[in-house]
């Protein structure tokens, strides 16, 4: 009974046991990120440990709980508690340690001098006394923020004077970290973003639209099917599916079913080992006697398109973000649009083309912790753009249109590029025309 029992489980189970490719691809997978991990600890932490004039660098886990670091740093299995703990000690490389974790994968990982399950942290930090210790607390960036209050009264009480007062935000650390990358990085975060664009092209045709029958939701459904499909994650969850006519009910993602004469957008991202991008695309919907986007509509998206070309020619390595932001104003204004101060509040001039940029960073998480040409990130606005930084180029423009009655419709555009000494580089095909669902 017992034998036939087993044989039976072991039968309903074989459709979810994964397949000799999927195991590859996670194994290769896994060795990619290895490779990530080793360079930046090698080429980046020494240079922005050195910068912030951090001497010790300290992140703490514990199961249940997942720093938002976790992947940066290894994915390390932790019982009670665990840390990471980098240290500047003179040379050209940084001190890599994980104590109290005792994890076969992050030894064979190759980005750790000392893995071990069995130390002392107080005695640890003692002997190399650094005289500043960053913690992740910060108040303007999540990923710098993964410190808890329960690990931080345990720090306190573990390490003492007069290493307690030796404690400094890793907010600029970690934000610097993440955000200048090594070759690799750009090779799979270029992956991710050809993933991106590629499901979102795909769901703005007929593969996916049947005008007059599916739904904004379903588009979003479809595009979640392949996240799992194809063993990705979601930048932000539900894809972003939603209409630009102007007059029309613009709610995301919703049961409003797709109509012929329709204007779709799409904003979303895709999680790729531990990259998320941020990508838009835009379709419209051919009405029975249509074979082309409407004049009206294709002037409106080579309006954006031109506003793009500016923020692709003068974002550039060495200036500050907000810096960076007064300048791109002062050329869109000069190439003859109108700068929005508030978002979504276009003027009723038909006039006026309205223009608002949110050219944010990206990377780690959809709205990464680098410098941001931003409104919403005011505090990432101060940092200075650095030679590998990813961002993405985002941008609204309203135009009005004839064939809507003179109403404006807003363009969204965003790609994901990488600012090198040379300027602006995209990292895989961006948004050059409207596409057509038929």
């Amino acid at each position: 009974m017992v034998a036939r029992w087993y044989t039976l489980v072991v039968i309903a189970l074989i459709p979810f046991l994964p397949r000799a490719a999927e195991s590859q691809e996670i194994k290769r997978r896994w060795e990619f990120m290895n490779q990530i991990r080793r360079e930046k600890f090698d080429l980046v932490l020494p240079e922005v440990m050195r910068e912030n004039d951090v001497d010790m660098w300290i992140t703490v886990g514990r199961e249940g709980y997942e720093e938002p670091l976790a992947t940066d740093l290894g994915d390390a299995y932790m019982g009670d508690i665990g840390y990471f703990v980098f240290t500047d000690r003179g040379g050209d490389r940084i001190e890599r340690a994980a104590l109290e974790i005792s994890d076969y994968l992050l030894e064979e990982n190759g980005a750790y001098d000392i893995v071990t399950g069995d130390y002392d942290l107080k005695e640890f930090v003692a002997e190399r006394d650094p005289q500043t210790i960053a913690l992740n607390y910060s108040e303007y960036i999540a990923g710098a923020d993964g410190l808890t209050k329960n690990q931080y009264d345990r720090l306190v009480e573990t390490l003492g004077e007069p290493y307690v007062s030796r404690f400094v935000s890793s907010e600029k650390l970690v934000s610097d970290f993440r955000s200048r990358r090594v070759a690799t990085e750009i090779a799979a975060f270029s992956q991710a973003g050809e993933f991106s664009r590629t499901i979102a092209e795909r769901a703005l045709s007929n593969e996916v639209i049947t005008p007059g029958v599916t739904t904004l939701e379903e588009v979003a459904w479809w595009m979640k099917g392949q996240l799992h499909d194809n063993g990705l994650e979601s930048s932000f969850g539900m894809p972003s599916v939603y209409l630009q006519n102007p007059g029309v009910d613009p709610s995301v993602s919703s049961s409003r079913i797709i109509q012929r004469g329709d204007v779709i957008a799409i904003d979303w991202g895709v999680g790729y080992m531990n990259f998320y991008t941020d990508v838009k695309r835009l379709a419209y919907v051919l009405k029975e006697d249509e074979t082309t986007v409407p004049p009206g509509l294709q002037k409106a998206f080579d309006n954006a398109r031109a506003v793009r070309d500016i923020l692709k020619a003068n974002i550039k390595a060495g200036r500050r973000a907000d810096e960076t932001e007064t300048l791109l104003n002062q050329k869109i204004e000069e190439a003859g649009f109108s700068v929005m101060t508030e978002p979504n509040q276009p003027s009723d001039d038909p006039t006026k083309i309205d223009v608002i940029i949110g050219c944010h960073s990206v990377g780690n998480v959809g709205h990464g912790s680098g410098p941001s040409i931003a409104w919403f990130h005011p505090r990432r606005a101060s940092f200075v753009i650095q030679p590998t930084n990813l961002f993405a180029l985002e941008l609204f423009a309203y135009t009005s249109v004839p064939e809507w009655g003179g109403g404006k419709v807003r363009i969204p555009l965003e790609d994901d590029a990488i600012v090198t000494h040379r300027g602006v580089e995209w990292l895989y095909p961006v948004n050059d025309r409207v596409l057509l669902i038929k």
